[in-house]
């Protein structure tokens, strides 16, 4: 095996991880591959697929430069801090720098047991290891940041949850796995050499063509806000729901990670959740601008005994991590509203858009219209088709009607042909999304042996914003079993 592994976290303190091998499996037997990915990491298909590296994406084998660790972290989940999480399934093998001359982390989940397992087995079963391959995978091809898969693995044992299942090891690749969690831990510990040593590397790592500011503080949660505020937008205007957005799974990469308890919007929800544990609402599809804001909150507040050494008093301090805070929401404000201007075929910023955008939603929640394809089907009579494509979704004809009126004279201040609105349009609102009724599906099947239709999934989803005639079905909403759909984390 010729993967060039590297490993630049262990160069950090040693409170942040703890040495540990993959627990070997019976019977490893490679699921899926991703070409595209193994490609930009320099790994050829062969070396996933022959014996050796079946091996070693299953835990059995370690290869060469490669040193696993576990990474620790705390959190603050559903509000409440937890001092110690880390990495209870997952097993850091190293880091590849990729041909496009970024370094990634290269992962595996359901490896086995961690000193963070507490009373957990450290497996995976095979339905969450599908399910967060094809949607990482699928908010790659909608542009989102996101982890990724690189392989999965089927274990040849069984994952005792609510019923046996069969297990499975997902290789997730990520720009970092570093969360606003490890900030939390490191700050929780006191040390703040340590708290130095990690913010230097995260900004080193991820953000190193970013301007300083004198205080490397406030330059890393300045990058954090950024990205984030980016990062959330995008997820609100595809009609995402993360499920947990705590602390540990908000990454200081800016991309997705974590995808246990999520799903896409069906019928446009705002106060729509789909984590089984979210009896509140608190990770509902509508509050998650003001969930990320809240865990940047404690990022700023674990990063502040590295502004008091930086030579700030206590209220300066305070006010210069409150300033940085204060620029979530208009950062935030204005990528989603680009991203609504984009979904209505809109180029020009005027004063009406966000109320023109928000009295669409409106009316989608009123008569409980899908989200994807509503936008979709918008496209289409932006080049010329029947307004009933769109009416049709809608129980108060008038109310849309006379929206579509003020939609098209607002359209006519932009200087684009019909054709490329409608273009603008089609590369702004997929025409597939993962949704949770075929993944449900794939997982079923996969359980009997059948990995056909997640083939036929997988690469539906790779292209989602092209029209797929004999994906059609993909494309199609769910029946009223949508409203009782929940998600479960795996563990």
């Amino acid at each position: 095996m010729s993967i060039p592994f590297e490993h630049s976290y262990i160069q950090l303190p040693q409170l942040l991880f703890e040495r540990v091998r993959p627990t070997p499996v019976t019977q490893p037997k490679l699921l899926a591959v991703n070409d595209t990915l193994a490609e930009t990491l320099h790994i050829s298909r062969n070396e996933i697929t022959c014996p050796d590296g079946v091996a070693i994406f299953a835990g059995n084998k370690i290869p060469n430069g490669a040193e696993p660790i576990a990474l620790a972290y705390a959190g603050h989940q559903f509000g409440h801090l937890v001092p110690q999480l880390g990495d209870g399934r997952a097993i850091l093998l190293g880091e590849i720098t990729g041909r496009d001359g970024k370094r990634y982390d290269v992962q595996l989940k359901g490896a086995g047991r961690t000193p963070y397992s507490r009373r957990g087995d450290g497996r995976a079963a095979i339905g969450p290891v599908l399910r967060e391959y094809l949607v990482s995978e699928a908010m790659f091809a909608l542009g989102v940041k996101t982890t990724r898969s690189l392989c999965a693995v089927a274990t040849g044992e069984l994952v005792y949850r609510e019923i046996p299942s069969p297990g499975a090891v997902l290789t997730r690749v990520a720009l970092s796995h570093l969360r606003v969690g490890t900030f939390e831990y490191v700050a929780l510990r006191r040390d703040v050499d340590a708290l130095e040593r990690l913010t230097n590397y995260a900004l080193a790592r991820l953000y190193r063509d970013r301007s300083s500011n004198g205080s490397v503080a406030l330059t890393l949660l300045e990058a954090v806000i950024a990205s984030q505020a980016e990062l959330v937008a995008h997820w609100m205007a595809l009609g995402f729901v993360h499920g947990v957005m705590n602390t540990d799974n908000m990454a200081i990469s800016g991309e997705t990670i974590d995808y246990g308890p999520c799903a896409f919007l069906d019928t446009y929800s705002p106060e729509r959740t789909f984590s089984s544990i979210d009896v509140n609402g608190r990770y509902s599809f509508i509050n998650q601008p003001n969930c990320a804001q809240w865990n940047l909150t404690r990022l700023a507040e674990a990063l502040f005994p590295l502004v008091l050494k930086e030579g700030h008093v206590e209220a300066k301090a305070t006010a210069l991590l409150t300033e940085c805070l204060k620029a979530f929401s208009p950062q935030y404000t204005a990528a989603y509203q680009m991203r609504l201007r984009r979904k209505l075929g809109l180029t020009l910023e005027t004063a009406d858009d966000a109320a023109l955008a928000q009295d669409l939603l409106t009316m989608m929640a009123a008569s409980k219209v899908d989200y994807t394809l509503c936008f979709r089907r918008l496209a289409d009579v932006a080049e010329g088709a029947e307004a009933s494509v769109i009416t049709s979704l809608f129980a108060d004809l008038e109310a849309i009607g006379g929206w579509l009126r003020r939609w098209e004279h607002r359209s006519q201040q932009e200087s684009r042909s019909d054709a490329a609105r409608a273009a603008l349009m089609r590369g702004a609102n997929p025409a597939f999304i993962p949704r949770n009724h075929r993944i449900e599906e794939v997982i079923a099947a996969a359980l009997q042996g059948d990995l056909a239709p997640f083939v036929r999934l997988h690469d539906v989803l790779a292209r989602p914003y092209e029209d797929r005639l004999d994906a059609r079905d993909l494309a199609l909403p769910p029946g009223e079993e949508q409203w009782d759909y929940r998600t479960f984390c795996g563990t």
